[in-house]
């Protein structure tokens, strides 16, 4: 592992694990979602801070991971740990081969889109990025997953901007799920908040950035969000997009 690589796990490793009462606070946040012995999706695993979260709270985790030095590092913290099982794969519309950028001193921004978001992230960014090596990974679909382990309780999806292709490889309803938004990609959400309209009756709400709080008081149709989205309402740059699925009734699960 190269120097430049090295510094990039450290900049992971300090965003997700080294902020003062991070882990806390995750586990009261998703624990509105997770109860012990639930079955658990974390697509884009990164370096697992989230895996480490639906682990404390009971859960069994199915982590896919495209990123050789991540798969490494999940390998060591995660490997004995007999409810937490690891798939080196990508995730998208269907299965076969795809490309996959990696940029080794921002590993949090490696990805399968190509150059055109490559782009949008430096125009949207700080600090100009760079991917550094390209290499081919064998896809896995949604569906792929739950039909080998069943349909979680919650899934997690955060895979810089690819979230569009892996939700087009779902056919039925997650009772739980969220997805990864950039301001630059809305249309892109626009597409996933319909498809997922299609499968089921949802209720979503907004978490700002990293912050594990709620933007609304409360939970939104689709229809409201969509509007909001169409009309560029949202007053952030990222955070991540929560859906709960409702009954015919119209309440929550």
């Amino acid at each position: 592992m190269t120097i430049r690589e090295r510094y990039g796990l450290l900049r992971s490793w300090l965003m997700y694990y080294a902020k003062p009462g991070n882990r806390s606070r995750l586990f009261r946040f998703y624990s509105a979602f997770i109860k012990e012995n639930d079955l658990v999706f974390d697509i884009g695993a990164h370096l697992g801070n989230r895996s480490q979260t639906f682990l404390d709270l009971g859960s069994k985790v199915i982590a896919v991971e495209p990123q050789p030095n991540c798969i490494l590092f999940l390998k060591n913290k995660f490997g004995k740990n007999s409810r937490f099982i690891l798939h080196d794969y990508l995730v998208s519309s269907e299965t076969g081969q795809l490309p996959f950028h990696i940029s080794f001193a921002n590993p949090t921004i490696s990805t399968a889109r190509g150059k055109e978001w490559h782009q949008q992230i430096n125009s949207y960014g700080m600090m100009p990025a760079y991917w550094n090596q390209k290499i081919i990974k064998s896809v896995i679909t949604l569906d792929w997953l739950i039909q080998e382990y069943g349909i979680p309780a919650f899934c997690k999806i955060d895979t810089e901007g690819f979230e569009w292709e892996v939700i087009q490889g779902l056919s039925v309803a997650i009772p739980a799920l969220s997805l990864e938004y950039l301001a630059f990609d809305r249309d892109r959400m626009i597409q996933c908040l319909e498809r997922l309209g299609n499968l089921g009756e949802y209720r979503i709400n907004f978490s700002p950035g990293e912050s594990q709080h709620w933007y609304w008081k409360a939970w939104k149709s689709l229809e409201e969000v969509m509007t909001i989205l169409v009309n560029n309402q949202l007053p952030y740059r990222f955070g991540d997009f929560y859906f709960k699925l409702t009954n015919k009734a119209g309440s929550e699960k």
